[in-house]
């Protein structure tokens, strides 16, 4: 039973045996009691966390953050620091929150106050922890991409399926105004036929050879590499050890793909939506890509994909275009993008070449709206708080796991045919390659027991 339940069903059950005194302060019973409020964990608090899942969530009077888990300790203890000195500031009170302490996030999940968790880990670390705190009956705020293997993916949608936990994906342009209309707009025929999706996305740069150093005391190195392989330590591959700017793992195939899924699956996401497919995915994909021939780092730089869906709609993705999203249709085109918004300070942003989030070949176009009969999407003008009403109301998110998922997959398959050359076919219904035995292999790696999704009790 849910903590916040359990204290009002106990509070009526003895009110006939209780004396109530006539003046309490009114956050015992008022909005602000404890039992009102939303108990929270954060998985991981490094730059995402800081810069954005924490404060975008920790600012509503419902919710009360009680929790920090990181493994590495100065980090961990950074955020319990940030949590607790936003409420000083926020109650002027010193001692309003005691955050506790894991280093292991699974302790976290065993605390039964604590009714949801925000997962802001790296990327290899997403899917394992989301189907714990499923499985613990956590409600989870999840950092895109959702998963390192398509494999992965669907055994976290299968498990928040099962347990009817609220899982928001972080992929918050869904909330942005400008990506609601685009899709809107090309939903309900404002283009014509949709014939073709330009999505533009940045590269990774080649980096340099960078050699073994001693694992720093405060972290756990052996549970950072998780299911993939044991590789020495060196700071360029994992996170800084002073400060919060990008870490280096963004840029190691062993811990994601890049920026192909990095930031590929917003903008998949957004044009899934657009174009009716986030339930499935496309039926062949081929791309080409450059990579680094030295150095630590080694996920894609330039690159190209082409995916075609079943309705024929072609589409592609490269850091070749602007970055964002176009659909092109046999009445014309519109453009869309975050403009000068970024999530955090090292996102790679081109201000000048973003500034407007919205254009169209005519300006006609964005002024249409639908009406009571056209297609309206889904609307939320904040997607943490959106998170937030949907634990309360137990309805769907507007990122939920199977729409991201799908996204995720379109990324991950687009990562595995930069690297064999070719058009490959895909199955969106059985999730696997058609009569592609090699690329089959891709769509999941070995784990590194007792790290993995593969050693989750279901």
């Amino acid at each position: 039973m849910k903590r916040r339940n359990f204290v009002k069903k106990s509070a009526a059950t003895a009110a006939g045996a209780m004396v109530i005194p006539t003046i309490v302060p009114s956050t015992v019973f008022g909005k602000d009691a404890p039992s009102n409020k939303i108990n929270i964990g954060q998985i991981g608090c490094g730059r995402i966390a800081r810069s954005w899942d924490m404060p975008a969530t920790i600012k509503f009077d419902d919710v009360r953050f009680v929790a920090v888990s990181d493994l590495d300790s100065h980090r961990m203890a950074d955020g319990k620091k940030l949590v607790e000195d936003y409420y000083t500031k926020k109650t002027g009170k010193k001692k309003y929150v005691d955050v506790k302490m894991y280093g292991d996030y699974k302790e976290m999940l065993k605390n039964k106050d604590i009714d949801a968790v925000v997962i802001s880990t790296p990327d290899h670390w997403h899917a394992q922890p989301a189907m714990e705190a499923a499985l613990a009956g956590k409600d989870i705020y999840l950092q895109k991409p959702t998963s390192l293997t398509v494999t992965e993916g669907r055994q976290l949608s299968d498990v928040i399926k099962k347990t009817g936990v609220i899982l928001q994906m972080g992929t918050q342009q869904r909330s942005m105004q400008q990506f609601r209309i685009a899709a809107e707009l090309v939903r309900n025929g404002r283009i014509g036929t949709l014939q073709t999706v330009k999505i533009g996305l940045p590269g990774d740069p080649a980096g340099p050879d960078a050699p073994e150093m001693p694992v720093p005391p405060n972290l756990n190195y052996d549970m950072w590499l998780g299911s993939t392989p044991l590789v020495y330590y060196t700071e360029l591959r994992v996170h800084p050890q002073q400060g919060y700017s990008r870490p280096g793992w963004l840029r190691c195939e062993q811990f994601g793909a890049g920026m192909i899924t990095g930031w590929g699956q917003h903008h998949v996401d957004s044009a899934n939506w657009g174009m009716n497919t986030s339930l499935t995915g496309p039926t062949s994909v081929e791309a080409v890509a450059q990579f680094p021939r030295s150095g630590i780092w080694d996920v894609h730089m330039d690159f190209m994909v082409k995916a075609v869906y079943e309705d024929g709609v072609e589409m592609y993705i490269s850091n070749g275009y602007t970055n964002g999203i176009r659909y092109e249709g046999t009445d014309g085109w519109i453009f869309v993008s975050r403009g000068n918004y970024a999530a955090t300070a090292s996102d790679p942003v081109s201000q000048e070449k973003n500034k407007k989030a919205l254009d169209a070949s005519d300006p006609k176009i964005l002024e249409w709206r639908p009406g009571p009969n056209d297609i309206h999407l889904y609307v939320a003008n904040d997607h943490h708080r959106n998170w937030i009403d949907c634990i309360k109301s137990r309805e769907a998110p507007i990122s939920p796991i199977e729409e991201g998922h799908r996204a995720c997959t379109v990324c991950l398959i687009s990562s595995i045919a930069m690297h064999m050359p070719g058009q490959h076919y895909w199955n969106p219904e059985t999730e696997r390659f058609v009569n592609d035995p090699e690329a089959d292999k891709r769509l999941s790696r070995t784990q590194r027991y007792p790290y993995g999704t593969n050693y989750v009790k279901v």
